[in-house]
């Protein structure tokens, strides 16, 4: 399946697959405190304009990528949170992969100095996949917050830009 993704700019017209995808994460239990998708207007205003990705894999959304702003304090702007998703039929097959450094290198040309990832601790393949990519465990956050009524901890990862920021 690798070779025969794609990764492009997310477009708007890419909504409803995306949320489809994010849905399917929810389902899981193990992508996100999250219980329902948010619409359109909610996730685009809570996500950066730049550096949002799609994989298509004939055509259709496999998987996706997007930024969120950690602060709005300006010390802050170049410190961001990745969320990534794929279908379940992507998983294993490089899409996170191919994402995940369309984002990275996206970030660092937009000024983007320290990329963040809060994963449940049970989504191993999601850790390994950002590790992969130079990502370290900063810690584990104890019960963070509570989904479907049990607390639930998260595992803090980073990633510091070795090409941005660096004066």
């Amino acid at each position: 399946m690798n070779q025969d993704i794609t990764i492009n700019e997310m477009i708007p017209t890419d909504w409803n697959r995306v949320r489809e995808i994010f849905i399917e994460g929810i389902r899981t239990a193990n992508a996100t405190f999250r219980t329902e998708a948010p619409d359109w207007d909610e996730w685009n205003k809570d996500h950066l304009a730049i550096c949002r990705f799609v994989a298509k894999h004939d055509g259709g959304v496999v998987g996706w990528v997007a930024l969120t702003p950690t602060s709005s304090m300006l010390a802050y702007s170049g410190v961001v949170e990745v969320s990534i998703y794929l279908t379940s039929s992507a998983a294993g097959k490089g899409v996170g992969s191919r994402l995940l450094q369309q984002v990275i290198d996206s970030s660092e040309q937009n000024k983007i100095w320290t990329i963040q990832a809060l994963i449940f601790p049970e989504n191993v393949a999601s850790i390994n996949l950002h590790k992969k990519f130079d990502f370290e465990v900063v810690g584990t956050r104890k019960k963070m917050g509570k989904l479907h009524g049990a607390w639930r901890d998260v595992v803090l990862l980073e990633r510091r830009s070795n090409r941005v920021g660096v004066e």
